[in-house]
């Protein structure tokens, strides 16, 4: 089967959804090598862990192939990429991010969206009026038209029956693993590069995320302010709550024990994690929860926060703390932090729990998503020549120039 992807995010973007879209495009052409994908972008920008897809020989490149639509990228990836993707033979198209394109379901080609969260429906205090409405009517479209739905978790698929009123019967829960980089062990020499590099104490708290209201960083640091002398290392994309969170560090004295980086290299993540005591991930809201993941992988104790999905990336042996209760996590963080024996027990369970993030094990599961799609295949596949054939002279009246 030839397989169409959204890449634009496995393209443009260096976290979250596109490191999505990277990780399941690599995972598929690694274990489901029956099929060819195509990976569609509506332009080039320079990504050395998307040019690395192009490794597996059953993955391609495809951009807008007129001056026209290269001009207008926006309107060829929302609405023209269908007859590139009749023209290139795929059969099934996946919208990585949360959308597909309109009319995709009058083409004959089968869909799937990958819907990640709805957040801006659950906290819309924290998005902006006209994108809550673009991403409404985006995610609505994509679920009521796509053949299937992929939820990143029970959390997602949950929200998506209840805002969106979809029959959990059209909805699929596949996680998300992370790179296995972070599983992989870590030499002295580049530890102790790591932290010369950037200045980091012996011990501390790592965590990990943009730096926004949302990802409620806030609570970390209350937390170890009533610490005494544990240190704290916050990982993300700055915003203009970073200003907020850097000026409660400073009213409080605790500048020299609460770090902040930005635009730390992919590479030296996983050696960051190596050299944590604990990780804590106080989130208020998420689709899922990558960087837990990538924490336990990594041989780190989790304390995340209650009210999403969080349990399940974090498994039972993570400790939960409810995102208000800076006691509640002061007090997670002095057990984690002061008995070996408890940090032991955890990250052992840790490691066996993300064996369920497996990425063969998900890529089975997600072809097996992709084959409901088909579920009578004789009739499927005469429906699918006959409508790609009428698309095909459709659009070609009309949209020659595309």
């Amino acid at each position: 089967m030839i397989i169409g992807f959204d890449a634009k995010r496995a393209n443009a973007n260096f976290t979250g959804l596109g490191n999505y879209s990277r990780f399941l495009v690599d995972t598929m052409a690694t274990y489901g090598n029956e099929h060819n994908y195509r990976m569609y972008i509506p332009k080039k920008c320079k990504n050395a862990l998307y040019d690395s897809l192009l490794k597996h020989k059953n993955v391609a490149s495809i951009l807008p192939r007129s001056l026209f639509m290269k001009k207008f990228r926006t309107l060829w990836r929302t609405f023209f990429i269908k007859r590139g993707l009749l023209q290139d033979g795929v059969q099934l198209y996946h919208g990585l991010s949360n959308e597909l394109p309109v009319g995709i379901h009058r083409t004959g080609i089968r869909s799937v969206v990958t819907i990640h969260d709805l957040i801006f429906l659950r906290y819309p205090q924290y998005y902006h009026l006209l994108d809550r409405l673009i991403y409404n009517r985006k995610f609505r479209y994509a679920c009521r038209k796509a053949d299937r739905i992929v939820a990143v978790s029970e959390c997602t698929k949950r929200d998506i029956v209840k805002f969106y009123g979809i029959s959990p019967d059209k909805i699929d829960v596949v996680y998300q693993g992370c790179d296995p980089v972070f599983a992989r062990p870590v030499g002295a020499d580049e530890l102790a590069r790591v932290r010369e590099a950037y200045g980091l104490p012996e011990h501390f708290v790592l965590s990990v995320g943009t730096i926004e209201e949302r990802k409620n960083l806030m609570l970390a640091v209350k937390a170890v302010e009533q610490l005494g002398d544990v240190h704290l290392v916050a990982v993300g994309k700055s915003t203009s709550y970073t200003d907020k969170v850097k000026a409660y560090i400073e009213a409080h004295g605790l500048s020299d024990r609460v770090h902040i980086i930005h635009n730390l290299k992919f590479s030296d993540l996983p050696v960051l994690y190596h050299l944590a005591t604990a990780f804590v991930y106080p989130s208020r809201f998420e689709g899922f929860g990558i960087p837990i993941v990538e924490a336990l992988s990594a041989g780190v104790p989790v304390i995340a926060a209650t009210g999403s999905c969080l349990e399940e990336a974090g498994g039972p042996h993570s400790i939960y703390v409810n995102p208000d209760d800076v006691a509640g996590m002061a007090c997670a963080m002095k057990r984690v932090l002061s008995d070996e024996n408890l940090r032991r027990e955890m990250i052992e369970a840790g490691k066996a729990y993300v064996t369920r993030f497996d990425p063969k094990l998900l890529a089975d599961e997600m072809n097996t998503v992709y084959l409901k799609c088909f579920d009578d295949n004789t009739a499927d596949e005469e429906r699918f020549v006959q409508t790609s054939s009428n698309m095909r002279t459709k659009i070609s009246r009309y949209l020659p120039f595309f």
